[in-house]
């Protein structure tokens, strides 16, 4: 009897160790991904210009110059950092608090994020990207267990259009070539991003004196992690916006499942840090 209590003292104890051990497979992929994107991009010495956005939708243009884009460098790449996020993974689910971190980069449309979290003291994470026009969504248990791997045509294009919905916070990605622009009145503008012979468009929503208010589309489903998916409309907030290094940026952001029978907010942050260029 007592030989077993020890075997058993003996693995719980192995397991908690193992937890609390920093090293992380999930994690180590995501940083070998982004440091070679890193390696792979060219530096710039543009900043931007009047003249880059004469093309763009009034409201668009507006953005650039509130925000205090104009003038300064234009950016390879974001880094944003997520702390403390409420997190929600199906609508029958608690929040969870997350931390999450992510890499957008500009040269093609590639988004990379690494999720890290725990349920009921296990730990969990998760490693979204979007990369050479393929998307996927991995969640593992515990280190080792993984629970979800979706991919697909309907990831390809929820990454997709979740790149877009970001753009303007990167705005350098709003310049490229796989984004194109319709003005549709003074405070509202239509993008259209197509890569790997997929577009998806949404509805860019501004204040009359160019702050970003949100983010609309209807070509992003809800993937669940049984591979089943459901269309339903997405947006993304932007709220309490501050000025940090001289560029408006929002210090609320929050992501919607805008279902008929209610609006779910699964994703929403008050305490984040965007920075451009910088591991």
């Amino acid at each position: 009897m007592w030989m077993i209590v020890v075997i058993l003292a003996v693995i719980v104890t192995g397991i908690v160790v193992f937890f609390k051990i920093p090293y992380s497979k999930t994690k180590t992929d995501f940083n070998q991904v982004v440091t070679e994107q890193i390696s792979s991009s060219k530096a710039l010495k543009d900043v931007f210009t009047l003249d880059d956005i004469k093309g763009l939708p009034y409201p668009v243009r507006q953005y650039f110059e509130n925000s205090g884009y104009i003038g300064t460098p234009k950016m390879n790449y974001m880094k944003a950092a997520f702390n403390n996020v409420d997190f929600i993974m199906s609508p029958d689910k608690p929040a969870l608090k997350i931390d999450y971190t992510q890499y957008n980069f500009v040269h093609e449309p590639i988004r990379l994020a690494y999720i890290d979290t725990a349920m009921y003291g296990v730990p969990f994470e998760g490693f979204d990207s979007y990369l050479d026009g393929d998307g996927s969504m991995k969640g593992v248990l515990a280190k080792v267990i993984t629970l979800f791997n979706q991919k697909g045509e309907e990831m390809n294009k929820a990454c997709l259009v979740t790149f877009l919905s970001e753009s303007l916070i990167m705005p350098n990605a709003a310049l490229q070539h796989y984004i194109t622009w319709e003005e549709v009145d003074d405070t509202h503008a239509k993008a259209t991003i197509s890569y790997n012979d997929i577009s998806a468009s949404g509805i860019f929503t501004f204040s009359e004196n160019g702050e970003l208010f949100s983010f609309t589309t209807e070509d992003r489903s809800v993937v669940s992690t049984d591979g089943t998916f459901q269309q339903v409309t997405w947006s993304v907030l932007f709220k309490d916006y501050k000025t940090i290094d001289g560029i408006k940026q929002p210090g609320h952001l929050q992501v919607v499942w805008n279902y008929d029978h209610g609006d779910l907010i699964y994703f929403d942050s008050s305490s984040f840090k965007v920075e451009y260029d910088s591991q």
